[in-house]
């Protein structure tokens, strides 16, 4: 297996539970907004703020698929990288692409306290956040596992994810 790739809305796990699975395989972790920010020299919340969601995409898609070409990595994929094919294409041809999900109100609960998350900057978070799972949800179900991360420790879902893809420990 060169890679597996995490993706999932902000907040189901994608950071904890990818750096406890490259550490259980010997693999790189690798956040892809992490690598947008290193490659921009600004922060996501910059970005987004200075130039745009549309921009932020455009960037976003070209360190998926340089990240998509190197081998033993757990990459955790931005929330909304799924929406754009291509990535979704990158993401499979590398590896396996397993989707982390939970309720809303867990995904608030685990975001609040957050300032850097731009999307989430309005009114009524929780409704923006049910109104994007609503709209990234054909995008999710391209994955090739979804793993509910409510109610599991971070340890159990790597264990999960290793035991559905086929990996040992």
């Amino acid at each position: 297996m060169q890679n597996i790739t995490l993706v999932g809305f902000m907040g189901t796990g994608k950071t904890t539970i990818g750096r406890i699975l490259a550490k259980k395989l010997g693999f790189r972790f690798v956040d892809s907004d992490d690598a947008i920010e290193f490659d921009q020299g600004m922060s996501v919340s910059d970005i987004f703020a200075v130039y745009g969601e549309k921009y932020f995409r455009s960037v976003e898609k070209d360190v998926i698929q340089r990240l998509a070409v190197q081998d033993g990595q757990v990459i955790s994929a931005g929330g909304g990288a799924v929406i754009d094919p291509g990535n979704v294409e990158n993401m499979k041809k590398a590896g396996p692409v397993i989707c982390l999900t939970a309720p809303p109100e867990v995904i608030l609960k685990r975001v609040e306290r957050h300032t850097h998350r731009p999307l989430l900057q309005v009114p009524d978070p929780l409704a923006k956040i049910k109104e994007l799972l609503d709209t990234r949800a054909p995008f999710y179900a391209k994955a090739d596992i979804t793993i509910d991360t409510f109610g599991m420790t971070p340890e159990e879902v790597a264990a999960e994810i290793l035991k559905r893809v086929g990996a040992s420990l």
